[in-house]
């Protein structure tokens, strides 16, 4: 596909009407908050407006993600506060057929799991197995080596795996739910691997 570059204003409102639900769905993985996941977009995407006419449109996508990530860096080093960090559990696991109790036991224990993370391990996890990534992608999304997503998956997976409050409601984890593709968060198979020690 050429890389045809947009004009100022050429498609960007469509774009950021069609962007913005899955957008801020992405900012509250990362932030915990849906007000602050909000404020987050509503931020890339005026950033991204004043840089619209240089974005080239098959690299638009990418560039958001790229430009959401670091503003969320940068709004976590600004603030310096651990609990900000705590996720909003991706749709595949707040709609589930089970019941409420079995629901909340695994919002509890997923959250308390990925707020062990972290920033850049929970950054890799909702890039690669949220957003769908591929490795690839997500390194070029964070500006970093393959060999350093990998390295951030892995260690992320083994803390997800080693973490007590998962392994106490790991029958919740038993099968994804209808129609969402299987993943390590929500599928029992392939096995993780064993804890690596992994620190905050």
């Amino acid at each position: 596909m050429p890389h045809e570059s947009v004009t100022e204003d050429d498609g960007f409102a469509e774009f950021a009407v069609a962007a913005w639900p899955r957008l801020v769905r992405t900012a509250q993985l990362l932030t915990g908050d849906f007000h602050e996941a909000e404020d987050l977009v509503q931020t890339t995407l005026a950033k991204v407006y004043g840089r619209w006419r240089r974005v080239p449109r098959a690299e638009i996508d990418l560039y958001v993600r790229r430009a959401l990530i670091n503003n969320n860096l940068s709004r976590i080093r600004r603030k310096r506060v651990a609990h900000l960090l705590t996720p909003v559990l991706p749709e595949s696991l707040r709609h589930t057929s089970a019941g409420h109790a079995e629901t909340v036991e695994e919002r509890t224990a997923l959250l308390a799991a990925l707020g062990d993370l972290t920033v850049r391990q929970r950054t890799v996890m909702v890039l690669r197995y949220w957003e769908d990534l591929t490795e690839s992608q997500v390194a070029s999304v964070l500006g970093c080596s393959l060999g350093t997503v990998k390295s951030h998956a892995r260690r992320g997976l083994a803390a997800l795996r080693a973490h007590p409050a998962l392994a106490t409601a790991s029958t919740s984890f038993s099968s994804p739910a209808p129609s969402v593709p299987p993943s390590p968060l929500t599928s029992p198979s392939p096995s993780l691997p064993a804890s690596s020690g992994v620190r905050r």
